[in-house]
């Protein structure tokens, strides 16, 4: 248990730093209503986690499930799968964010102010959602394929680039919050590398190979089934940070919003070392 929760609580906690990193970098280089900005994509990118934890978390648990009964060929299949959905739920969230991308951003409580801000590193987010998809549900899948220090090894590997990335396009390249956005995703985007290098050894016991990506309605199903505890535990608390932000914009403003933002980006350092155990 502790071979497989020390790396969990680690990669969790540090997972949360993403969002802290992004605070400090943008806090100091871009101001005060960029943090409040930013504040108001937190609902926004725990309704795409929420897809993301239904897939990976799904896929996760029946992988575990058939390793434990020697059904290799399923667990296989289950991989691929997991690909799949991940492309497929990626790509249609974008598709389906984008013309309205503004509006969201109003509901999660950006005002006129923050809307720019907001709109600007959501873009980018966005675009880069099917890596951000892929890393997380991959990095799920390596924990049930028995690799949970290399999970966890790549979650640190992500935000200790993102800690490079993150000052390099702010202030060197001059784009403000949208370096902080391409920062977040090109960090996953060298995760994902070494994510697919580890699944593509000939001698791992799951791994990417040619028959394993088509659709499958069971696997599917049963994926999906186990994830919708996840994603539905998820949706609650977007849930709840929109209607604090939607509160806190009535009767405080963009600042209250901001600060309730790096209140709750703070907190989660010790909501995940929780969670890690759980995991």
């Amino acid at each position: 248990l502790w071979q497989y929760a020390l790396p969990a609580i680690i990669a969790m906690t540090a997972s949360s730093l993403y969002n802290n990193v992004d605070r400090i970098f943008i806090g100091q280089g871009v101001g005060a209503m960029a943090i409040s900005g930013l504040a108001t994509t937190f609902p926004f990118m725990n309704l795409s986690a929420a897809l993301g934890a239904m897939v990976g978390v799904g896929a996760s648990t029946v992988i575990s499930v058939r390793l434990g009964q020697k059904d290799h060929r399923t667990a296989q299949l289950v991989l691929g799968n997991a690909v799949t959905l991940n492309i497929i739920i990626g790509t249609l969230f974008t598709i389906a964010c984008w013309p309205f991308l503004d509006e969201i951003l109003y509901l999660f409580g950006a005002s006129s102010n923050t809307l720019p801000y907001a709109r600007e590193y959501m873009e980018v987010i966005l675009l880069g959602n099917l890596i951000t998809h892929s890393y997380f549900g991959l990095n799920a899948i390596l924990r049930a394929a028995g690799h949970p220090k290399i999970a966890m090894q790549c979650t640190m590997l992500a935000v200790l680039a993102n800690v490079i990335l993150d000052p390099l396009f702010i202030w060197g390249f001059e784009m403000g919050i949208r370096g902080a956005a391409w920062a977040t995703i090109l960090s996953q985007v060298i995760s994902l590398i070494w994510q697919i290098q580890v699944f593509s050894r000939p001698n791992e016991l799951l791994r990417f190979q040619r028959g394993i990506y088509r659709p499958r309605l069971n696997i599917i199903r049963q994926t999906l089934a186990i994830g919708l505890s996840p994603f539905l535990m998820n949706c609650c608390a977007c849930l709840v940070v929109l209607i604090t932000n939607r509160g806190l914009s009535a009767h405080g403003g963009d600042h209250a919003i901001g600060a309730y933002g790096i209140m709750n980006s703070v907190m989660f350092l010790f909501i995940m070392v929780i969670m890690g155990l759980n995991q």
